[in-house]
């Protein structure tokens, strides 16, 4: 396999505990078994009330190690202003530098988290579109004018500069996920696809990269959910159980777009992935607990780096 392969969990409730020992000891493990680094996620309101704040979550990660990188995977930047956002990036580029990536997306799970923000859904895609644009120009501490559909900035600056630049990396699919990136982004995150779809979706932005005079994108990300353990069935079924609860639909839509098993049976599924392209992998375990699905992760990793 690729030596430049990373590999790293999501973990969310876990940071939000209010023992920091006990959040060390989560942050110090992943570091022990060899993870590369930690996904958090991102919602203001979701299906009816749940969600955490990416920025949030990665300062409490990024302040509780001193070496996991951290990728929130994805957030909602079309719902917060880009003014809003670029201030967070340089601050959190302070206290931590070269070792944030922010994906972003444009939420379309629950409408009703995007309309209560007080953002047309139809307009979310255009909306983001803008942001993107501007969280570039305001990254380099310039000062930028700026008369858009949405925004409108007049001599608008965040200082310092970020230092290095974050990479922005594309969280959707199909060809409007390709045609941002390639616009905007230093890579794509997939999830929700087959390895198929994720090979195919990969040529299709190594192709639009080229057309657009662009470098290729240093950064192809997948985020999969994946059930650990050493019963197979019994680790289906509770992936499944979790899955359904959170998203309301039924476990088997998720079934051949996600993994579960042992270590080895995930890290097989994995490997077609690896193989249509995806370098950077974040698994969002359902274990039996949370050191469990980071000891079990860590296997994974050794066993895609070492077939």
């Amino acid at each position: 396999m690729d030596p430049q392969i990373q590999l790293g969990i999501a973990v969310n409730d876990e940071l939000f505990s209010p023992d920091p020992g006990a959040r060390r000891a989560v942050l110090d493990h992943m570091g022990d078994v060899g993870l590369d680094h930690l996904t958090v996620g991102d919602h203001i309101s979701f299906h009816g009330g749940t969600g955490f704040d990416g920025f949030v979550a990665a300062t409490a990660a990024l302040a509780s190690h001193d070496s996991l990188k951290v990728l929130i995977g994805v957030y909602l930047a079309g719902l917060r202003h880009p003014m809003a956002t670029a201030r967070s990036l340089a601050t959190l580029s302070q206290l931590a530098p070269g070792r944030l990536t922010l994906g972003v997306g444009v939420a379309g799970e629950d409408r009703s988290e995007v309309s209560n923000m007080g953002v047309d859904p139809s307009t979310r895609g255009r909306r983001m579109d803008e942001t993107l644009g501007l969280l570039r120009r305001l990254a380099t501490g310039e000062a930028v004018d700026h008369d858009g559909e949405f925004f409108h900035l007049e001599s608008a600056r965040i200082l310092p500069p970020v230092e290095p630049r974050v990479p922005i990396v594309i969280g959707g699919a199909g060809d409007v996920a390709v045609r941002r990136t390639a616009a905007y982004g230093d890579g794509w995150l997939g999830m929700w696809c087959s390895a198929r779809r994720y090979g195919a979706t990969h040529q299709q932005l190594l192709e639009a990269c080229e057309q657009a005079g662009r470098d290729a994108p240093t950064f192809a990300g997948l985020n999969m959910w994946v059930g650990l353990g050493s019963d197979a069935a019994a680790a289906r079924t509770r992936l499944g159980e979790r899955m359904s609860a959170l998203y309301n639909l039924p476990a088997e839509k998720f079934q051949h777009i996600t993994a579960a098993g042992r270590p080895e049976d995930v890290a097989d599924f994995l490997s077609g992935y690896v193989e249509a392209g995806a370098r950077t992998l974040t698994l969002v375990p359902v274990s039996d607990d949370i050191h469990t699905a980071i000891e079990l992760s860590g296997q994974v990793r050794t066993l895609l780096l070492g077939s």
